[in-house]
């Protein structure tokens, strides 16, 4: 009786060891499954990871190449718009007195338009000549509209006077003239010298 408790306690025994290697290896077994699957998921996502970061750089960089393509082609639209200020000036109707270009400010007015007229094909020359010590009065060879007002002149000062005369002023004078514009790069002492020490041409082109 002895004997057989004896065995059986040994084959217990032997059953318990059994069962504690078996659930070892299936812990170490588990261990390694759970470390490959970690490694293969880092191994995944990593790529996936960087490719997506590569995609991401990509489109940045493309963005902002493009954003740097559409200013360049608005700067060189902008640089190739003809400007309005130099199609004015190329346009405008310019004076030469002898040999010295002058500024002038036109007025908007019939008379000047019909000034541009007669020289939009080829320069007008006018003769003009000294008189009464502020002024240079000459023909213009045709009417132009008038629009008469009494005006007291000062130096710089274009007018019409009897339709078919210009006068450019280098002092002061009253009378009913129509307005045609005024020399604004000249004081009145380069005026007077420019006017002053005898008869000159006036020359107007457009």
């Amino acid at each position: 009786m002895k004997k057989l408790t004896a065995v059986l306690l040994i084959a217990v025994c032997c059953i318990i060891l059994s069962a504690c290697n078996s659930g070892e290896n299936e812990t170490k077994i588990t261990s390694q499954v759970t470390t490959s699957a970690v490694t293969t998921a880092k191994e995944t996502i990593q790529p996936a990871t960087t490719a997506a970061e590569q995609t991401t750089g990509t489109e940045t960089t493309k963005a902002i190449e493009e954003t740097t393509d559409l200013q360049e082609e608005v700067t060189q639209a902008q640089n190739d718009e003809p400007s309005e200020h130099a199609d004015e000036k190329t346009f405008e109707l310019q004076m030469t007195i002898g040999n010295t270009p002058v500024s002038v400010d036109w007025e908007d007015n019939e008379a000047v338009e019909a000034l541009k007229d007669l020289c939009r094909n080829q320069p007008l020359t006018i003769q003009m000549s000294m008189y009464g010590g502020f002024e240079q009065v000459g023909s213009i060879g045709t009417a132009l509209p008038q629009n008469d007002v009494q005006t007291t002149t000062t130096a710089g000062d274009i007018v019409l006077y009897s339709g078919d005369q210009m006068v450019v002023f280098y002092g002061s004078n009253t009378w009913a003239y129509t307005r045609l514009g005024h020399i604004t790069d000249k004081t009145q002492a380069e005026l007077a010298e420019l006017l002053s020490n005898g008869n000159v041409t006036v020359t107007l082109s457009y």
